[in-house]
């Protein structure tokens, strides 16, 4: 039904300082980034926060506001000669240019170390005004070097109010909808799918709308809302359902120990333009959670594997995770640690804080040791091959057994080693 080839989301893009929704503690009159922008003294920033509460549009109406030229680049898209090729612009128009240029990179995070010190020394010599947008910390995805050149806004989900506006605004103000027949009932599930996501709440309608035919009055209601969406949701959505579903297929791969699901689902989320630090850092959880002590090389594995992933970013970075991913899928497995945790967290969620026993306190003062601190306790170092036998629990819970060892060649020699505790942890 919708007749228009540009989304709704970009032609209701704000322009305007005055039409911008949201993020009132970095925009209002009194701000500090809005007073940064009207003193036009303008220094580089990072703009942290979830998608689509206004990354990219605030870097746009900066540069109109202060009649700066504005060079775009994506992380996912571009590379090392791309930042160069910026720089280079800027520095040959330099004497024409009466403000410094502002470079905008959209999901700076995927930057690799090289592609970020690229943009150092540019930052650095003020050729140009760097805007960085991110969903993820920048303390951990952006260098250091880098990273306090620049200050960091964080941005908000967007709340209730500001999806109310926005809204309102499409139903009114936008020249194609604004002709339709629309009836408004409810909008709970419609803001509740947006998640805070401008651009979501502005896909929403659109697949709302376009879901009816010509001439039919559009309900806007909870049932319809979610009938309809449902009926029209895309096949991966990174920030959706979807989204979760093959992650969760991906690790279930793993676990399962089947290499081809597990590339496979691999290659959907590469395809999809998922971001690659977050399936390294799935399998780094994956290696503790699932494979543990059965083959500790593999958490090295994955840990490696983000690192490379970091520094070298994508396409390249799929050739680490689909060897790590085929790595964990053909480990032997085991959730032995990740079970003795949550035995432990449950003990001391039902007994509190139990006591720790005299002799396993440090003694550093004569009272102490007079209060009997550290008294019999036998350091394992000075027994026949450093073991000694001696109680390390809360009398309370003397003798309670958290960690039980895999059935897997690993932990079977682990399950020999501490059968020298009077049996406890013998298998057999």
């Amino acid at each position: 039904m919708l007749n228009s080839s540009i989304p709704l989301a970009e032609r209701m893009r704000p322009t305007t300082f005055a039409d911008f929704v949201g993020q009132e503690h970095l925009v209002a009159p009194d701000a500090v980034l809005r007073k940064m922008i009207e003193s036009r003294n303008l220094s580089s920033f990072i703009l942290w926060g979830p998608p689509g509460v206004g990354k990219t549009t605030l870097a746009r109406i900066i540069a109109q506001d202060l009649e700066r030229t504005f060079y775009s680049l994506s992380a996912v898209s571009s590379g090392v000669k791309d930042v160069r090729d910026v720089i280079q612009r800027s520095r040959s128009n330099k004497m024409f240019q009466k403000n410094r240029p502002i470079l905008f990179i959209d999901e700076i995070h995927r930057f690799s170390k090289s592609q970020q010190d690229a943009l150092l020394g540019a930052v650095e010599d003020g050729t140009i005004v760097l805007i960085g947008a991110t969903t993820e910390n920048p303390s951990f995805e952006v260098i250091a070097p880098l990273l306090s050149r620049c200050q960091v806004y964080v941005l908000k989900t967007l709340g209730v109010n500001d999806l109310k506006t926005l809204f309102e605004r499409a139903l009114k103000e936008d020249e194609y909808i604004s002709s339709l027949d629309i009836r408004v009932e409810e909008t709970e599930a419609l803001f509740r799918l947006s998640g805070g996501d401008a651009r979501k709440l502005l896909n929403i309608i659109e697949i709302v709308i376009s879901s009816y035919d010509e001439g039919e009055t559009i309900l806007f209601n909870n049932d319809e809302v979610q009938k309809r969406l449902q009926k029209n949701i895309v096949l991966y959505d990174k920030n959706g359902e979807q989204h979760y579903d093959i992650i969760s297929a991906f690790i279930k791969s793993i676990r399962g120990s089947d290499p081809n699901g597990a590339v496979y689902w691999l290659a959907r989320m590469i395809a999809a333009g998922e971001d690659p630090l977050f399936i390294a850092r799935r399998m780094v959880i994956l290696a503790s959670e699932d494979i543990g002590l059965a083959n500790p090389n593999a958490f090295l594995m994955a840990n490696a594997c983000f690192d490379a992933v970091h520094k070298i970013g994508m396409p390249e970075g799929r050739i680490p995770l689909s060897q790590t991913a085929v790595y964990l899928a053909t480990s032997p497995k085991s959730n032995s640690a990740y079970m003795a945790i949550d035995a432990a967290l449950e003990m001391v969620r039902d007994k509190g804080d139990l006591s720790v026993p005299l002799h396993l306190r440090n003694a550093p003062t004569q009272l102490m040791k007079e209060l009997g601190y550290a008294k019999d306790y036998k350091y394992a170092h000075q027994y026949e091959q450093n073991f000694v036998e001696q109680e390390f629990l809360p009398s309370e819970i003397s003798g309670t057994r958290f960690y039980t060892p895999g059935d897997n060649p690993r932990e079977r020699e682990i399950s020999k080693f501490l059968a020298r505790w009077k049996g406890k942890y013998d298998k057999g």
